[in-house]
């Protein structure tokens, strides 16, 4: 071969890289074929033990399954948490509330006069961070109407803007107003819940009972219901029961509730919880009407700008369970609860005999539980996938003793030591593949044996994302276990192999 040629890349046959591009092809091909080979040495080895092959995929089984049952177990709670949020009126509310006085305020506690109309008042002209409040009485009573009765716990009095700011939705009837709380009018608006226990269910009675114009006694005194909110209800509950709905359509059968739920619909076990429970078992009266019939028989008079209402009286201005507000923002938070402090302080003469409940200490205190589930959860299924893989790890090793001469002449035959690593190595990871798949089948009868006696109130909900990360983990977990395995094969010397018994 002349320089020329050598300089020109030409080979003895005079073509450019001819011989080199062959063999390049050649050795890929072999390669290929060199792989599928050992892939199908590796499923074969596995099928030829089958039911040691599945009692080692159980444990990775079990991690799978666990780790997608426990995140959809998270995740329901999350998003229950969040829909209950949502349904007392967001992150901006805020609900203040009467304390006993500080211990280094004691001697001051006769001078503490507690929330009053006063308070609202004050906040309504000082407090610009505060859009909306409403003034609220509550009055534990015993409810009855139609002949059954029931103590109600949500029954209080409050300003027609508690409407919007509790996020309430009429379905019927109409809310009162301004008129209503002046004249302190005998009216009242109810939740389905209260419904359902005076007028019965509507699973029940085969029919949507609406109440409107009915009569209902608060502790013997009578009131007319004037309007009726919707009911409430998770989304989850919501499509359980659609779905139970269509099932007994197409089965010609009546309509019973979805396995798992109560008959109850204002207190569905399943239905985001306290929140929506809470707002279908609400009674809300006007606030001068609460303290009028359960207070005092002193002379009130209502004012206020918008027909709002404030109440004043000689004897002095009467006592509220709480306040409500919203705030601007949420980001302004801390800003307007100084505000409101800085008021109350003023109109309290100092006494600090008041606290503050928001929405996001309750988130708070939400996202610290999901995220200590979300942990113990994930190490549980982690310690699952972690035995997995040390079984993996155990049968690959004895595995390979029972396979010593045959590694050994493999290796004679030409087998290098990248194959034999590469076969063992993917009969390890084949185990897990297949361990994964299983448990991903399984987490769907997991999550549904949770859902049946969660302790929760809310479904469990498996998502995409949850599967594909347990499915790598126990993928990453097959690779892990087969590797030592597949080195101490892969070392084994030919010779010896061929000689061993």
């Amino acid at each position: 071969m002349s320089h020329d040629d050598l300089k020109a890349g030409r080979g003895r046959d005079g073509e450019r890289g001819g011989p080199s591009h062959a063999g390049a092809t050649v050795s890929l091909r072999h390669s290929t074929v060199d792989l599928h080979t050992t892939i199908s040495v590796g499923l074969r080895e596995i099928w030829a033990h089958k039911f040691r092959s599945a009692l080692t995929m159980l444990g990775i089984v079990l991690g799978v399954s666990s780790l997608v049952a426990m995140s959809a177990l998270v995740k329901g709670m999350e998003k229950g948490a969040k829909e209950a949020l949502i349904a007392v009126g967001g992150l901006e509310k805020v609900r203040v509330e009467s304390q006993s006085v500080p211990i280094e305020q004691r001697h001051l506690a006769e001078q503490a006069v507690g929330m009053t109309i006063n308070d609202v008042h004050a906040l309504q002209s000082s407090a610009p961070l505060v859009k909306r409040l409403s003034p609220e009485m509550r009055v534990p009573a015993i409810a009855s109407a139609n002949g059954n009765t029931f103590r109600s716990w949500m029954c209080m009095g409050v300003w027609p803007v508690a409407l919007e700011m509790m996020e309430h939705t009429l379905a019927h009837g109409r809310m009162f107003n301004a008129i209503d709380d002046e004249m302190a009018r005998s009216v009242c608006v109810i939740g389905t819940g209260v419904r359902d226990e005076l007028w019965g269910k509507p699973d029940e009675t085969g029919k949507e009972v609406t109440p409107i114009g009915e009569t209902v006694f608060l502790n013997g005194v009578p009131f007319t219901v004037i309007g009726m909110f919707q009911h409430y209800e998770s989304e989850q509950d919501r499509k359980t029961r659609e779905l139970a709905r269509r099932e007994a359509e197409a089965g010609g059968a009546a309509q019973t509730p979805a396995p798992g739920l109560r008959r109850d619909r204002g207190q569905s076990r399943r239905s985001g919880g306290w929140a929506f429970w809470i707002k279908n078992a609400t009674i809300y009266m006007p606030l001068n009407t609460a303290y009028m019939k359960f207070r005092t028989g002193a002379s009130v008079r209502s004012f206020g700008p918008g027909g709002g209402g404030g109440m004043s009286g000689t004897t002095g201005d009467p006592r509220l369970t709480g306040l409500e507000l919203k705030i601007d923002s949420v980001d302004r938070l801390s800003e307007s609860l100084q505000q409101v402090r800085n008021v109350l302080m003023s109109t309290h003469k100092g006494i600090e005999d008041f606290t503050f409940r928001t929405q996001e200490d309750w988130a708070e205190n939400i996202e610290t539980f999901v995220r200590n589930t979300r942990m113990s959860g994930g190490l549980i299924a982690g310690m699952s996938l972690l035995v997995g893989g040390i079984g993996i790890m155990n049968i690959m090793l004895a595995s390979i003793s029972e396979r010593v001469r045959e590694i050994g002449i493999r290796k004679s035959v030409g087998a290098t030591t990248a194959d034999v690593f590469i076969q063992i190595l993917i009969e390890s990871l084949v185990i897990a593949i297949l361990g994964g798949l299983a448990g991903l089948v399984a987490s769907f009868g997991l999550t549904r044996l949770i859902s049946t006696f969660s302790p929760t109130d809310n479904a469990p909900i498996v998502t995409l994302t949850a599967m594909l990360v347990a499915f790598g983990f126990s993928v990453a977990i097959g690779i892990l276990a087969g590797l030592v395995p597949a080195f101490r094969a892969s070392r084994l010397n030919p010779i010896q192999a061929l000689r061993y018994e």
